[in-house]
């Protein structure tokens, strides 16, 4: 049986920032707009935690129940290991998601914007057939464009629209930057994962494109945040101080430019993770108080 400890490295805790920047960023946005609501953020908050948190337990099981972890590099997967059984892993799951689509509900009623059902069930949707079902898009190379589109558009601009019920071309670059730095921690999972990812016949992006490819999709993506940084702060000049965060990719993009592999580019998604953090604070900050 897994222990507690084993449970939270299941969870893939350094995939965290992905669902918090997000809502942090779409706050800044949300205020600037002068429409902030700290409970209805903090809802939305508990939704991309529950979501994620789902998504890696539905890809643990998923991918365990193929085989595709039975050999990995990087951290503990729960069911390729044999440190949890599939059935274990699998209401992990479905647990965190029904809990995502209780608190997506709860904001739905308490907002009165119906629309957002739809979107709702694209997100539970998307985070099942990442790696379950027969087909999943995630073994076809979809996976950085879907979290681009769920967990950089559609979670800012979501979490700006919640409280502003409209959104603003401050938010949309917020959900652009963020998007692409998710996107970018996914690129540097699949770039390590290369080798293993081919011989199990898991097609994803980075295994398509190839192994320079990749790392050149990795520094694009990064380059990503600090052009919207700039067109921020061009309109308002105190988001200039979010390129600090942008300093915290100088390192990841080195490591990833300079060729490394395996375990060596598992720091490389705690640094980018953090630094989108730092940097959908900083931003929205920025914007909260233009």
């Amino acid at each position: 049986m897994a222990t507690v400890a084993q449970w939270i490295e299941g969870a893939r805790p350094r995939t965290l920032p992905n669902a918090v920047a997000p809502v942090l960023a779409g706050a800044g946005a949300a205020a600037q707009l002068g429409a902030f609501s700290w409970w209805r953020t903090l809802l939305a908050l508990l939704v991309a935690l529950a979501l994620i948190i789902g998504v890696n337990y539905a890809n643990d099981y998923s991918d365990g129940v193929r085989g595709t972890d039975a050999d990995r590099v990087g951290p503990l997967r729960l069911v390729g290991s044999g440190a949890a059984l599939p059935i274990q892993v699998l209401t992990a799951a479905v647990t965190c998601l029904g809990a995502a689509a209780v608190f997506g509900l709860a904001l739905v009623i308490a907002t009165g914007h119906w629309r957002l059902l739809l979107l709702g069930g694209m997100c539970l949707a998307a985070a099942w057939f990442y790696t379950g079902g027969r087909s999943p898009y995630g073994y076809k190379g979809f996976g950085e464009v879907t979290v681009f589109v769920f967990f950089g558009l559609a979670a800012v601009l979501g979490t700006v629209y919640v409280q502003a019920s409209t959104v603003s071309w401050e938010a949309l670059g917020c959900a652009v930057a963020v998007g692409a730095l998710s996107s970018a921690v996914l690129v540097a999972n699949n770039l390590r994962d290369i080798p293993t990812d081919t011989e199990s016949g898991k097609r994803t992006l980075a295994v398509l494109l190839g192994d320079t490819r990749s790392r050149w999709l990795y520094v694009a993506l990064a380059a990503v945040s600090v052009v919207v940084t700039v067109a921020l702060g061009l309109a308002h000049p105190l988001a200039f101080i979010a390129l600090a965060a942008v300093l915290l990719l100088v390192n990841p993009v080195r490591v990833v430019a300079g060729g490394r592999t395996g375990l060596d580019l598992v720091p490389v998604l705690r640094d980018t993770g953090l630094a989108m953090l730092a940097w959908a604070v900083l931003a929205g900050g920025a914007l909260a108080f233009a």
